[in-house]
């Protein structure tokens, strides 16, 4: 198995940081780590003094995994750091077991473990990391930012951006009365985004129909709520712990963006009309705000400055995909922006970062917006419920709902015929018990090659360190020849039978930039 890079140091250089970010969340620091993986250094700003919050602690900070984002962080030996999901093998273990567990949920209808068919997932091995799991944000941010700082990615808090300028070469940053310069810029800041902002993205769709709340009360009277997600005529509530009361109020989110403070009396009242009951909250200690409004930058590149995660999208937190959106994002970026940095990016990599990733953020967009569509109160939304809900107990209906909430479904169309290309590389166990998740841990890319083709480990010499050559064979046979693997994990070639060199010649000039980019 091949041992992870050197880490660089990320002193700047006279010229500065090779990318500043703006924003310490799992995004940024996700991505810090990514490009000081591959010898960039890397400097990042955050507003907040310290990174502990009320909001980021047990239950608040609770946020479900999918495949992808676990398969990302086993790709790099982070996964194995989480601890919160071994006491929590599945976000909805407590509602049932074996074939009846419930296993998610669209719209608050959910979707159970026996009504989907694996077997429509070929590519899903027995040595596959799990399709959800559950993580606390502030576990994750720790472990991200050890990666990060180990790596050699500097970190400092209590010093957020306020505004930056660009010219052709480089950004200079400033942050309250310190001024920073890099090659490239970063903003990781959330919904409300700095760069964003002052780099004049375009931030288009649609408008809020509810505010939403989460909160952690006393309840003087908790028998008269129902457990679980109810949806009443008059909105949403939830009451998945004691004290724990999460709730959707069809106001157009007028509280949210009225800026009034959320009292006891306020989340009462709300509760109160939702839940039909005369409800009593005795106490109020914790609360947020949200909506669904639903908006995307239109692209997320300006010159040398790019966006990610909530800073390029924004919808409502239905179905916990927001934060799995941010960590791919980081993983698409990350190697593209690197090879930019070392000058061997082949023509328009830094591109395909658009171009991948602003349709896969624009159908979590609209996945959003049709839950809130048939959670409205009324009765035509009533009608679509039952409908879905009638899908959802189908096996066809809960295997497509688990695809896409898994984020199993998730292709980039990056050509070739090979139903592989453009997919998450399955996780290859290699005959001395090697996975595909730890051969990729250095952050390169790969040439597999399960026929032992000489003229395979020729090609993939070509191209330096940029791409390792693996090869042997695996537990599960499906087939395959040889395949090309993304830094990020994903499928750039695949074939099943010997390959033609120059068809992987070119699909690995494509992504790798052959002879010029030789180290």
């Amino acid at each position: 198995m091949k041992t992870p890079l050197e880490s660089p140091q990320s002193a700047p250089s006279q010229s500065g940081y090779d990318v500043i970010i703006a924003g310490a969340g799992p995004v940024g620091l996700f991505l810090a780590g990514e490009l000081a993986l591959r010898r960039c250094s890397v400097l990042v700003l955050e507003q907040a003094e310290s990174p502990s919050s009320p909001l980021k602690q047990l239950p608040f900070g609770v946020r479900g995994l999918n495949a992808l984002s676990i398969e990302a962080l086993d790709r790099r030996g982070l996964f194995q750091e989480l601890e919160l999901h071994k006491r929590f093998k599945n976000p909805h273990q407590h509602n049932g077991e074996g074939a009846r567990r419930q296993v998610g949920h669209f719209a608050g209808i959910p979707f159970h473990a026996g009504d989907i068919d694996p077997s429509q997932w070929p590519y899903r091995l027995p040595s596959s990391t799990e399709t959800s799991l559950m993580t606390e944000l502030a576990e994750l941010e720790a472990v991200l930012a050890r990666r990060a700082e180990t790596l050699g990615a500097a970190i400092r808090r209590g010093l957020g951006m306020t505004d930056f300028q660009q010219t052709a070469d480089g950004v200079t940053v400033q942050a309250g009365d310190h001024a920073f310069a890099g090659k490239w810029l970063v903003g990781c800041d959330g919904s409300r985004s700095v760069v964003r902002k002052a780099g004049g993205f375009e931030f288009a769709g649609t408008e809020p129909e509810f505010t939403g709340y989460t909160t952690q009360v006393d309840i003087a009277d908790p028998e008269k709520l129902r457990p679980g997600r109810n949806l009443p005529p008059t909105g949403m509530y939830l009451q998945s712990q004691p004290g724990y009361v999460m709730l959707q109020d069809f106001d157009g989110g007028a509280f949210r963006d009225s800026g009034q403070p959320v009292t006891r009396e306020h989340v009462q009242a709300v509760l109160r009309r939702i839940s039909g009951t005369d409800v009593t909250i005795s106490a109020l200690h914790t609360a947020t705000t949200w909506t669904d409004r639903a908006r995307q930058a239109t692209t997320y590149r300006h010159g040398r400055v790019l966006l990610a995660g909530d800073a390029a999208h924004i919808h409502s937190p239905l179905g916990g995909q927001g934060l799995n959106l941010g960590l791919g994002d980081a993983m698409n970026l990350g190697w593209k922006l690197a090879a930019t940095i070392q000058g061997h990016a082949p023509a328009g990599l830094l591109d395909s970062y658009t171009i991948e990733r602003h349709p896969v953020g624009a159908k979590v967009l609209d996945w959003s917006r049709a839950q809130v569509a048939i959670m409205r109160p009324g009765p035509q939304a009533r009608a679509l419920q039952a409908i879905v809900r009638d899908l959802l107990n189908t096996r066809d209906g809960a295997t497509y709902f688990a695809g896409r909430v898994w984020g199993i479904a998730t292709h980039y169309p990056l050509g070739g015929d090979h139903p592989l290309a453009g997919r998450s590389v399955p996780n290859f166990e290699f005959e001395d018990g090697t996975t595909m998740g730890e051969l990729l841990r250095d952050g390169r890319g790969m040439l597999l090659d399960f026929d032992s083709n000489a003229s395979l480990q020729a090609l993939a010499g070509e191209f330096g360190d940029q791409l390792q050559y693996v090869a042997g064979r695996t537990k599960a046979d499906l087939g395959l020849s040889a395949a090309l693997i993304r830094p990020d994990g994903f499928v750039a070639w695949a074939a099943d039978h010997a390959p033609a060199g120059s068809e992987l010649q070119q699909a690995a000039a494509r992504w790798f930039g052959g002879r010029a980019g030789l180290d």
